[in-house]
């Protein structure tokens, strides 16, 4: 299976009998990306514990599987599967931190889930020059307070995340099983849940320290495929210098009790990498669904669903650029922003080259949002908060094009000053509904393409621009049929 919105364009674009020799250059990542296959399993292991509607009994807390799971992933051949199964009506392993092993799969499979212990010292950082107990608290002695410069020296130490990629070529995760990491659940020995921490945290912007489930670094070739991620208890997948990383079939769903509060539980976040494809998954999340932070080139993201959260995001981080990314065939239903692209003066840098296509959104606050104003909002301020910094957000060759929002909202484009415009085209781009009082921006141009835009800039600073040929607007792109359930 090739990637459906790369052969669309390119089929539209090259001619059908090219459509093959042109699906490199369609997308932004620069590998021929194909639908991964599960390997063979090298060991199967029997699950030895039970949940019931989806909760482990407080008796089973102590029965951790790490050792087995660890022994197994630590033996197994490259090229092969540690494949956890149920057994006997037994369903459920409980986890500490694990260790992936080059070339090696964790397959989980369907009715099985994988559960990260609510024991805040197994994931504790050790070694020379950590400090303990930090695992499950909030800083006391340094709260961060955006966005001025953290004065005191940072304590070393915190928790390791519930799945380590690191220094690993071609591991990868899959299965239709489940992945859980409780969130929601008190902490043992502690009144209070990962997430009720985070969000005691945040009104004076403190650092906590809580798990991330999968965090990956110099982890070429990480595939994730087909599995479900749930309750993260922070970001469900980190991944930073890496070359070469894939999600496909990928479902995330946090918080999974609606009505539960999961702040800082972003969707994937690649840093540092490049060569990514984020493919045919479904993403509703208590924070970003992607968020792209610094140092990333050459990454698709195709034929995805996102739901709750904060949108395709770009940063806030951006000091190291980011630059040659393709969004086409997203479906935003519900999700606080549209197309985000956030940083400010603190830690700004060049983004450019960037191409959405074909998407579509309804119930979006702020359909598009690109923003040197990051504030540590849930969504951007209309004005520049007057931070002072050196590191500048610099927007360039942004291409947006057969967007359509079907409810109105918000769009911010702009700039941080006349020497660094933010440069937008705009093709076939249409918000129902939107009132020229909710468009805003300085510092921009924009240029309408051929087929037009109903965004109204005249209450705005932004400079707009004809491309050459533009005939005005056209029939919109369809969203007939793409607002579907999240799976």
């Amino acid at each position: 299976m090739i990637l459906r919105g790369a052969r669309d364009f390119v089929a539209a674009s090259c001619g059908a009998m090219v459509v093959a020799m042109c699906l490199t250059a369609a997308a932004q990542d620069t590998r021929q990306v194909t639908e991964p296959k599960i390997p063979e399993s090298c060991v199967q292991l029997p699950a030895q514990l039970r949940a019931t509607n989806h909760m482990l009994n407080m008796a089973d807390e102590s029965k951790l599987d790490t050792e087995r799971i660890q022994s197994a992933l630590d033996t197994c051949k490259q090229g092969m599967a540690v494949e956890l199964k149920p057994s006997s009506g037994n369903n459920a392993f409980l986890s500490g931190p694990l260790e992936m092993r080059s070339g090696v799969t964790l397959l989980v499979d369907e009715g099985v889930t994988l559960f990260g212990s609510r024991d805040a010292k197994l994931y504790e950082m050790k070694g020379e020059g950590m400090t303990p107990g930090l695992c499950g608290t909030i800083a006391a002695d340094a709260p961060a307070v955006f966005p001025a410069p953290q004065q005191t020296p940072r304590v070393r130490g915190g928790c390791r995340p519930l799945i380590s990629v690191m220094n690993v070529t071609n591991a990868a995760i899959m299965g239709n099983g489940v992945i859980d990491g409780r969130g929601y659940a008190k902490i043992l020995g502690r009144d209070y849940s990962w997430w009720e921490m985070a969000r005691k945290a945040e009104p004076k912007n403190q650092r906590y320290y809580t798990p991330r489930m999968i965090v990956a670094s110099h982890a070429d070739g990480l595939v994730l495929y087909r599995i479900t991620l749930h309750n993260s208890t922070n970001y469900h997948v980190s991944v930073n210098g890496t070359n070469g990383f894939t999600a496909w079939d990928v479902h995330l769903l946090t918080p999974t009790t609606r009505g539960q509060d999961a702040r800082n539980t972003d969707g994937i976040d690649p840093g540092h990498s490049t060569n990514i494809t984020i493919a045919h998954s479904w993403i509703d999340s208590g924070d970003d669904n992607i968020a792209i932070k610094t140092g990333v080139s050459h990454m698709s993201v195709l034929d995805n669903h996102f739901y709750s959260g904060h949108g395709m995001s770009i940063g806030s981080e951006t000091y190291d650029g980011q630059s040659f990314l393709l969004v086409d065939g997203l479906t935003e239903d519900h999700t606080t922003s549209g197309i985000r692209i956030k940083s400010n003066v603190t830690r700004g840098g060049p983004v450019h080259d960037l191409m959405y296509r074909n998407i579509c959104m309804r119930e979006v606050a702020n359909p598009i949002a690109i923003s040197p104003y990051y504030t540590n909002q849930t969504t951007e301020g209309f004005v520049d908060p007057g931070y002072a910094g050196n590191r500048i957000p610099d927007y360039k060759a942004i291409t947006i094009r057969n967007v359509v929002d079907t409810t109105p909202g918000n769009v911010l484009i702009a700039g941080l000053d006349d020497a660094h415009r933010t440069e937008v085209t705009l093709d076939g781009v249409k918000v129902e509904g939107i009132k020229p009082e909710q468009v805003h921006g300085r510092f921009a141009t924009v240029t309408v393409g051929a087929e037009g835009t109903n965004l109204d800039f005249s209450k705005t600073e932004i400079k707009v621009v004809a491309a050459r040929g533009a005939g005005g607007e056209e029939e919109a792109y369809s969203c007939d049929g793409r607002f579907v359930p999240m799976q």
